[in-house]
């Protein structure tokens, strides 16, 4: 009797895990070549680019007293130290 009950279940978890296991270590198909992407356009003269940039507390602390806008005020005090060659 007890055989009729493991004769009846439909899955052997041995072979579950076989198939599992085969399933993850089989080799995948190699994915199609990607298409060539299109050139990158030249950097647009005077535009903005983020950056992430770590500050002391207190220069950022001065710059953000005044509200709003102090991104751009950290941008005009960087200005003012590049000579005007390289800007």
């Amino acid at each position: 009797m007890a055989d009729d009950r493991n004769r009846r279940r439909f899955t052997d978890p041995r072979t579950a895990a076989e198939a599992a296991f085969k399933a993850a270590t089989t080799a995948k198909p190699a994915a199609p070549p990607s298409p060539p992407s299109a050139p990158r356009p030249a950097a647009v003269p005077g535009a903005r680019e983020m950056v992430t940039l770590r500050l002391d507390s207190a220069v950022l602390a001065h710059f953000q007293k005044d509200g709003p806008g102090w991104q751009d005020r950290v941008n005009e005090a960087l200005k003012a130290l590049v000579p005007a060659s390289d800007a």
